[in-house]
């Protein structure tokens, strides 16, 4: 299945959960073949926000500090409530 287009947080989740299924058949992400789910994730959110036009790291350029990462929810992860 195509990627969705569009910046939103929840448009950046399914591509990255559509990409990780599809990891998960084909062992494959594009032209990349990630040994593990956990680079294979890296891999999609990667993508997706770059397909987004988004940072992982904000809006004020790329250095971890600089920036409050995004935070994607992961299907079969719990979530927190404070």
């Amino acid at each position: 299945m195509p990627l969705r287009k569009g910046g939103s947080r929840r448009t950046v989740r399914h591509n990255v959960e559509e990409m990780v299924d599809s990891w998960k058949k084909k062992e494959k992400i594009g032209n990349s073949r990630p040994r593990s789910k956990k680079k294979a994730v890296k891999q999609a959110v990667a993508i997706s926000l770059k397909k987004a036009g988004k940072s992982k790291y904000g809006k004020s350029g790329a250095k971890k500090s600089a920036g409050t990462p995004v935070r994607l929810v992961h299907a079969g992860v719990p979530q927190h409530s404070h």
